[in-house]
């Protein structure tokens, strides 16, 4: 049987941060439908790889490939067009409007974006606050919110930074079981994760960061034999 061909490539990624060398010659590869959750300390490159692939850093070279074709020289707006979604970690949702009017503003980028409806069958709780205000709800309605909106939009592939942090543990519960749903949908999945146990429920491979640089990579089959190295790098 074949191999599948990655959904999305990346090669040789260097990222500077104005004279601050950030990525250091980043490789990974995300396959269609996988879930890949990205290992590593604060500040070793994890979210600048996110940031990267988007080309929200400009000044990046190696390659970026999302269905064999090349975006490190497309605008920002042709990346969301390809079908990469992105949620930053501080959500970026819009405050001062309700939950309907933030899940309508983004535009529609692909066709076989999710329904109002099928959103909030996702997500009861938008469904009972969708008339509140953004800063009218709990940090884990936001990031649900976060996500929904790019479920709207009809990407295919969504990258996501820290959705689980600072989220209490019924909330990062739902959040794992949303995302296992998004999979058995067909989604492709690209998340920076601190925590390692909800990770581990979720990811089907994972790689480890340091320093800017992967340094390994490994299927969720090979956890039990990675703990010593992820004990000494995570302190997991």
């Amino acid at each position: 049987m074949a191999e599948l061909a990655p959904l999305l490539s990346v090669r040789g990624l260097n990222a500077w941060y104005g004279e601050s060398h950030a990525l250091h010659g980043v490789d990974l590869d995300v396959l269609p439908g996988e879930t890949v959750t990205l290992l590593g300390r604060n500040g070793v490159g994890k979210t600048t790889t996110l940031r990267a692939i988007m080309g929200l850093i400009r000044k990046r070279t190696g390659t970026i490939t999302y269905e064999g074709r090349e975006l490190m020289r497309l605008p920002l707006h042709h990346t969301a067009r390809r079908g990469l979604g992105f949620v930053p970690e501080e959500r970026g949702i819009f405050a001062t409007l309700s939950v309907d009017e933030n899940l309508v503003l983004p535009p529609v980028v692909a066709p076989g974006g999710m329904s109002i409806e099928e959103i909030f069958t996702l997500f009861p709780n938008l469904k009972e606050r969708r008339n509140s205000q953004g800063t009218k709800l709990s940090g884990g309605e936001q990031q649900m919110l976060a996500i929904a909106r790019m479920l709207r939009t009809g990407v295919r592939t969504l990258l996501l930074d820290e959705p689980t942090e600072g989220l209490a543990p019924v909330i990062v519960q739902r959040i794992g079981e949303v995302l296992r749903e998004l999979k058995a949908r067909g989604m492709t999945i690209l998340l920076v994760e601190q925590n390692f146990r909800f990770a581990r429920r979720i990811a089907d491979r994972f790689y480890l960061m340091e320093h800017g640089k992967v340094t390994a990579g490994f299927p969720v089959a090979e956890i039990e034999a990675r703990m010593p190295l992820l004990h000494d790098v995570l302190g997991v």
